[in-house]
C-alpha cells in the first residue's frame, strides 16, 4: 500500500486538541513519522525548544485551538482580546522562525495551518476569535508567498463544522438545537468528519500537493459558500 508521507518526520503542535488527535493518526497511517507536540508555546523559547527536540522536520502542522469566546464585541476586554491573540497567533512566527530556516537551507519542506472559516464568514459574538483566526490566515498566505521561492511550501485549512472534540463535543452535537443549526447552515447535512480533515491535510503535506503556495481551503462542507 502506497504511503504518501512515507519517510516524513512531521511535527504536530497542540496533539492533543482540536485536529491533533486526527491528525497524528492519518499522518502515522501514511507513513510519517509523527512528533506530537502537546507543549504550551507562552514564548519563544517554547517553540524552540519543541522544534529542537523534534529534530530535522520535513512538515510543521500548526494546530492551534482555545475555547472561543463569545463576548459581544462591544463587551470584549483587552485581556480577552490579548489572550486569544497569544494562543492562536503569537506561536506562529516563534514556530516559524524555529523551523524554516532549516527548510530553506534544504530547499524542502511544508508548514500547513490547521485554521478556521471564521475568518471568511462574519459569526456573531465572535469578534475577538474571528479576528485571531484571520490574522492567521493572513500570516500565512505571506508567508508562502514568501517561501515558496525556496520550494517550501506553506498552505492553510480554514474550517468549520468538522467533527472535533475542542469545538464540537458529542454533547453539543446530540443537542437538538445544534442539529437544527447544521441541517440550516451546512450544505453537506453533516459535520465533515475528522478523518476526511485530516485526510485533505495529509495530501497537502505531500509530494503531490508542490503546486500550492500561499493558498486557504476551507473545509466546512459548504458553511462559507452560503
Amino acid at each position: 500500500m502506497q504511503q504518501p508521507l512515507a519517510g516524513k518526520r512531521v511535527l504536530i503542535t497542540q496533539a492533543d486538541a482540536f485536529m491533533g488527535p486526527a491528525l497524528c493518526e492519518v499522518f502515522a497511517e501514511q507513513g510519517a513519522q509523527v512528533v506530537a507536540s502537546t507543549t504550551a508555546f507562552a514564548e519563544a523559547a517554547d517553540a524552540e525548544r519543541a522544534v529542537r527536540e523534534a529534530g530535522r522536520l520535513d512538515v510543521l502542522v500548526l494546530n492551534l485551538a482555545l475555547q472561543a469566546p463569545s463576548t459581544p464585541a462591544t463587551q470584549v476586554t483587552d485581556d480577552e482580546w490579548r489572550s486569544v491573540f497569544a494562543a492562536l497567533v503569537d506561536p506562529l512566527p516563534w514556530l516559524v522562525r524555529a523551523a524554516a530556516p532549516d527548510m530553506i537551507a534544504r530547499r524542502s519542506g511544508r508548514i500547513l495551518l490547521m485554521g478556521s472559516a471564521s475568518a471568511l464568514r462574519g459569526m456573531r459574538r465572535a469578534s475577538t476569535y474571528s479576528a485571531a483566526r484571520g490574522a492567521q490566515l493572513a500570516y500565512l498566505q505571506a508567508l508562502g508567498a514568501e517561501l515558496a521561492p525556496h520550494q517550501v511550501q506553506v498552505n492553510a485549512i480554514a474550517q468549520n463544522f468538522v467533527d472535533n472534540p475542542t469545538y464540537f463535543p458529542a454533547e453539543v452535537q446530540a443537542n437538538p438545537r445544534f442539529q437544527e443549526r447544521l441541517a440550516r447552515e451546512v450544505p453537506l447535512g453533516r459535520l465533515v468528519s475528522a478523518r476526511e480533515d485530516a485526510q485533505f491535510a495529509a495530501y497537502l503535506c505531500s509530494d503531490a500537493a508542490a503546486c500550492f503556495v500561499g493558498q486557504v481551503f476551507p473545509v466546512c462542507g459548504g458553511w462559507v459558500g452560503r
